[in-house]
C-alpha cells in the first residue's frame, strides 16, 4: 500500500470514527505506527479526520432539531431532554470527553442541538481529539 493511501485511509477512519457511525480509528494508528510511519503525520492526518467529523455532528446537531417531531427521528423526545438537560448541567466542558467511545460522539451532536458556539466547540474537541492520539501514540511507540 502506498503512503498516501496509508494517510488517506487513515484519515477517512478517523473521520467516520468521530461521526454517529459505528467505526473506530485507533488500530489503524497503532498498526502505522508500527510500521514506522512518521509519528507526527499519522497523529496530524488522524486528528483532523476525528475533529472534521466531530464538526460533521455539531451541524447535524444545529439542524437536527427542526425534525425532532418526525416518527422516524432517531430520538425519543424523553432522551433528547435528557441529553439537553445533561449537557447544561456540566456544559461546554463536557466537550473535553468527546475523545471517549459511545458518548463522545452524541455529545458533540448536542453541543450543536445546544447552539455551543463554534470556536469554543472546536477548541475544546480538538483538545480532547488531539490528547487522546497523543498519549495513543506515545503508548504504542513508548512500547516499541
Amino acid at each position: 500500500m502506498s503512503e498516501i493511501a496509508a494517510y488517506f485511509g487513515l484519515f477517512g477512519a478517523a473521520f467516520l470514527a468521530a461521526t454517529l457511525l459505528p467505526a473506530q480509528s485507533e488500530a489503524l494508528v497503532v498498526g502505522l505506527l508500527l510500521f514506522d510511519y512518521a509519528p507526527w503525520l499519522v497523529l496530524t492526518v488522524a486528528s483532523v479526520g476525528n475533529v472534521l467529523g466531530s464538526v460533521v455532528n455539531w451541524f447535524l446537531g444545529r439542524g437536527i432539531e427542526r425534525f425532532r417531531e418526525r416518527r422516524w427521528f432517531p430520538a425519543s423526545p424523553e432522551a433528547l431532554a435528557r441529553a439537553e438537560r445533561w449537557y447544561r448541567r456540566f456544559g461546554k466542558w463536557s466537550l473535553l470527553l468527546a475523545w471517549m467511545p459511545v458518548i463522545g460522539d452524541p455529545l458533540t451532536l448536542v453541543a450543536g442541538v445546544m447552539r455551543e458556539p463554534f470556536p469554543v466547540f472546536l477548541l475544546l474537541v480538538t483538545v480532547a481529539k488531539v490528547g487522546r492520539y497523543l498519549v495513543l501514540t506515545a503508548v504504542t511507540l513508548g512500547s516499541v
